[in-house]
C-alpha cells in the first residue's frame, strides 16, 4: 500500500468526532470523497477540496474544504469550511440524529472539542440551538452558544417538551 494512502487512512481512523456517537461507528470503514486531495507527509497536513463527503457509520460530513492536521503521528485537529459545512451523527441511545451546520467547523482532538462558527446551528429532533458560534465539549456533553463577538446577534434555542418515557437528547 502506498505511503500516502496509509497516511490518509490512519488520519481518518483516528477521527473520534463524537465520543457520544454510536460505538459501532468507530468500527466502520471511513469513506472520503473529494474532487482533489493533497497529502503532505512533511507537515502532516491533508487537504481535501471540492464536494468533500466523509462517512463512517452514522457520521456524515459535507464540506467544500477539509484539512486534517497531525503531529507526532496523532490527530491534532480537523478544520472544515463550506457554504455550509454539514455534520450529522446518531448519538448512542438516541432516536434522532444530531445535525449541525456552520460556515466553519473545527475539531480539536486533545481537548475533545467541536467548534462551529458562522451561522452555526445544532438540532436534534425538534430541539435547536443557533448562534454565530457553538462549542461542544464532547467529554462533558456541554454546549455553549454565543452571538457575534461585537455583542450583536443573539443565540436562539428551541427546546421541545418531552412526553413521559421519551428519551432526552
Amino acid at each position: 500500500m502506498c505511503r500516502h494512502l496509509k497516511l490518509a487512512l490512519s488520519l481518518w481512523l483516528a477521527l473520534p468526532l463524537g465520543a457520544a456517537a454510536l460505538e459501532s461507528d468507530r468500527q466502520q470503514p471511513i469513506q472520503v470523497q473529494a474532487d482533489s486531495v493533497e497529502l503532505d507527509n512533511r507537515t502532516g497536513v491533508s487537504t481535501y477540496r471540492g464536494n468533500v463527503v466523509l462517512e463512517q457509520g452514522t457520521l456524515h460530513l459535507e464540506a467544500d474544504l477539509l484539512k486534517v492536521y497531525r503531529g507526532n503521528d496523532e490527530l491534532d485537529r480537523i478544520e472544515a469550511e463550506g457554504r455550509p459545512v454539514r455534520l450529522r451523527q446518531r448519538p448512542e441511545g438516541a432516536a434522532a440524529d444530531v445535525e449541525g451546520e456552520a460556515l466553519r467547523l473545527e475539531y480539536r482532538a486533545a481537548a475533545d472539542r467541536l467548534l462551529l462558527e458562522g451561522s452555526a446551528s445544532v438540532r436534534q429532533g425538534g430541539d435547536l440551538f443557533s448562534g454565530e458560534r457553538i462549542e461542544y465539549d464532547i467529554v462533558h456533553s456541554r454546549v455553549q452558544a454565543s452571538g457575534q463577538d461585537n455583542g450583536s446577534g443573539r443565540v436562539h434555542a428551541i427546546i421541545q417538551p418531552r412526553s413521559d418515557g421519551e428519551p432526552k437528547p
